[in-house]
C-alpha cells in the first residue's frame, strides 16, 4: 500500500513557542526539527508493523522548513522547497496520515494554533463553516477517494479532526494551556503511542471513509488580521474583496483556492 504524511512542525511534543517554529534558522529550531523527525519515523514505523512492504511520501507541510532529509529513514521525503501542493495528487495513495498538526486560528487554549499564516490570517471559513488546514487538506484527499486515518498533535487539534472524522486514529502528545504553552508527554512515550496509533489506523482503514462532508459550489472566505494588497501571501485579484480585510472565493473546484 500507499500512505502520504503530511507534517507541521508546530504539533510534536515539546514545541509550544513561535520562536521555536517560525524562523528560518534551522539551528533555533533544531529541537522542534529532531521532535518530529522522531515523532515521523515513529509513524511510518507504525506504519510498517501493519504493512512491511508501504510505500511511504513525507511532505514537509511547514512552510519555514521542518524536516531535513537525513532524518528521516523509511520514507520519500517532498521537503517545502516544493512549492506544488502535493496534497492534490493523491489518487494513487491509500491513506493519508497527519504528524506534528496544530489546531485552526482561533482554538481556546490551542497552542501555536493557525490557519495557514500564524501572522497574518484570523480565519477561514468554507461554505460558511471555521475550518483549518486540516479540515482542507482532509478534504482535498476525500474529494480524490482517500480517507485521513490518523493524526497526532496536540489535544486542540486532535478534537478539531474527531470532529470532522469521527472514527479516524488519533494521539495527543500534549494538551494546550494557551496559545504557547502546553504540558507534553515526554519524547519516547510520544513516539510509542504514535507508532501504536498509526499501526491501528492502517489497521482499521478500511473502516475509514473518505472526509466528502463539503460539496460544492464552494465559497471560501479569508479574514486577515491587517488591511490586504492582492499580492498579500500570494493571493491573486481573482477573489471578491468584501471588505480591507476579508476576500471571499467563490468555485466549483476547491483545487483552485488557496489551501
Amino acid at each position: 500500500m500507499k500512505f502520504f504524511l503530511l507534517t507541521d512542525l508546530e504539533g510534536p511534543a515539546g514545541v509550544e513557542k513561535f520562536t521555536e517554529t517560525r524562523t528560518n534558522d534551522v539551528k533555533a529550531k533544531s529541537k522542534s526539527m529532531k521532535q518530529l523527525a522522531l515523532e515521523v519515523n515513529a509513524c511510518m514505523e507504525g506504519i510498517r508493523e501493519m504493512d512491511p512492504a508501504a510505500e511511504i511520501i513525507v511532505w514537509d507541510g511547514h512552510g519555514p522548513g521542518g524536516l531535513i532529509g537525513q532524518t528521516i529513514t523509511g520514507g520519500q521525503l517532498i521537503p517545502n522547497t516544493v512549492k506544488d501542493k502535493p496534497y492534490w495528487n493523491l489518487r494513487d495513495f491509500d491513506a493519508v496520515l497527519f504528524v506534528g498538526q496544530h489546531a485552526m486560528a482561533g482554538a481556546f487554549h490551542a497552542p501555536l494554533c493557525h490557519t495557514y499564516s500564524s501572522t497574518g490570517i484570523a480565519y477561514y471559513k468554507l461554505n460558511g463553516i471555521f475550518v483549518g488546514e486540516f479540515g482542507c487538506r482532509a478534504l482535498a484527499a476525500g474529494l480524490q477517494g482517500v480517507p485521513v486515518i490518523f493524526l497526532s498533535g496536540d489535544d486542540k487539534a486532535v478534537l478539531e479532526a474527531k470532529a470532522l472524522i469521527p472514527n479516524m486514529e488519533t494521539v495527543a502528545v500534549k494538551q494546550g494551556t494557551g496559545l504557547e504553552s502546553a504540558i507534553h508527554l515526554d519524547s519516547e512515550e510520544a513516539c510509542r503511542l504514535i507508532r501504536e496509533g498509526a499501526y491501528r489506523s492502517v489497521a482499521r482503514m478500511k473502516e475509514i471513509e473518505p472526509f466528502t462532508a463539503f460539496a460544492p459550489p464552494y465559497s471560501l472566505e479569508i479574514r486577515f488580521f491587517e488591511p490586504f494588497h492582492h499580492d498579500t501571501f500570494g493571493f491573486d485579484s481573482g477573489a471578491q474583496v468584501v471588505d480591507s480585510r476579508t476576500i471571499l472565493y467563490r468555485s466549483d473546484d476547491l483545487s483552485s483556492f488557496p489551501i
